[in-house]
């Protein structure tokens, strides 16, 4: 099978995801293409703007458009997949493609999939790129009817590990060793519930994307650095007593978050990557959690019931190494390879 592989876009996050895929592909000797959108998204942005700079009649021109330069990135999708050759163009994520990329591939023959992976939070965005597409993966199980309404091609994506990444080990001297620590980005929700719990005595580490924290905020004490690579998240968990895990609830990374979704169910990556590593962690409440972890995971629901859980366990060692002992096992099975193979099915089972 030939795969034009469509990178989201993104740096972090949804790209972890994008290259567990790409790898777990490559391990299943999938015959795999690259379409780096991030790297063409940067020349588009570059190129449409020096034009826009230069022109000789400025006054006659509108400046480029956010949709120009996504247009721009996206258009080599028809171009790659027809000179590949591919039997698929899969895509993760839709929030840096044009649509009308996708209209003129499928128009050129070209067969489609995509990964949604902002479900429930971008469904309202998302739902639209249903029609576009032959099929659909989704990453929270309570979307799989909405989209399944517009596309009846639309299966739950469950989201995995890369055992060569996630994995248990002793601590890196060269990585910082926190009491408690988060990576992630600072969508409201998580700002206001780590804001009141009370950090004292507590070596609290924070890493990701913090903008939406005033820079006279008591948290801002405990944001350690910016957006990490995968590697070391994996390192900072291995390091660490405790690992939080927050999902996300906003729809919008804004100030307020925009609208809050509520009722879902399904894990987000953290939780597979905390548990692969060995970390002891400690999640917000989701379906899943019990579905996956038994009682190996405690969840919380408020802040007071959050800083009760980590007072606890840090005080607690043997109890909370012996929880931390039993978690890779729990999710040993859970890895990209399992569902690339899963995804690689549909995929041939496929008539159209």
């Amino acid at each position: 099978m030939r795969i034009l592989s469509v990178h989201p876009g993104a740096s972090w996050a949804t790209a972890d995801v994008w290259q567990g895929v790409h790898d777990a592909m490559l391990r299943a000797n999938v015959e795999v293409v690259e379409y780096a959108l991030d790297g063409r998204l940067t020349n588009a942005s570059s190129w449409l703007d020096w034009c826009y700079e230069h022109n000789s009649r400025p006054e006659r021109v509108t400046p480029p458009s956010f949709a120009d330069k996504i247009y721009l990135a996206s258009s080599g999708i028809v171009e790659r997949g027809l000179m590949f050759g591919a039997d698929w163009v899969i895509a993760v994520a839709c929030g840096w493609l044009h649509p009308y990329a996708l209209n003129m591939a499928r128009q050129a023959g070209l067969r489609l999939a995509l990964i949604m992976t902002e479900s429930p939070n971008q469904d309202a965005d998302q739902l639209p790129w249903a029609r576009l597409v032959d099929i659909v993966w989704t990453n929270e199980r309570t979307s799989v009817p909405k989209f399944k309404e517009i596309n009846p091609n639309t299966h739950y994506w469950r989201h995995g590990i890369d055992p060569a990444k996630h994995h248990p080990g002793p601590p890196d001297p060269n990585v910082a060793a926190h009491d408690v620590v988060f990576v992630g980005t600072a969508w409201q929700e998580r700002i206001d519930l780590l804001s009141a719990v009370d950090w004292t005595g507590i070596d609290l580490g924070l890493y990701g994307s913090w903008e939406l924290l005033p820079e006279d905020a008591p948290l801002r004490q405990y944001v350690r650095a910016e957006v990490v690579a995968n590697d070391l998240t994996a390192a900072l968990y291995r390091n660490a007593k405790i690992g939080v895990n927050l999902h996300r609830t906003s729809s919008h990374y804004e100030v307020g978050g925009g609208t809050h979704i509520v009722g879902a169910e399904s894990l987000n990556p953290r939780c597979y990557e905390l548990a692969a590593t060995g970390c002891f962690f400690v999640t917000d409440y989701r379906a899943e959690v019990g579905e996956v972890f038994g009682d190996a995971v405690p969840t919380f629901r408020t802040a007071n019931e959050l800083e009760s859980l980590l007072r606890y366990y840090l005080a607690h060692d043997a109890e909370r190494q012996a929880r931390a002992a039993a978690l890779p096992a729990l999710v040993a099975t859970q890895t990209f390879d399992r569902r690339v193979a899963e995804m690689l099915a549909v995929l041939d089972a496929y008539r159209g």
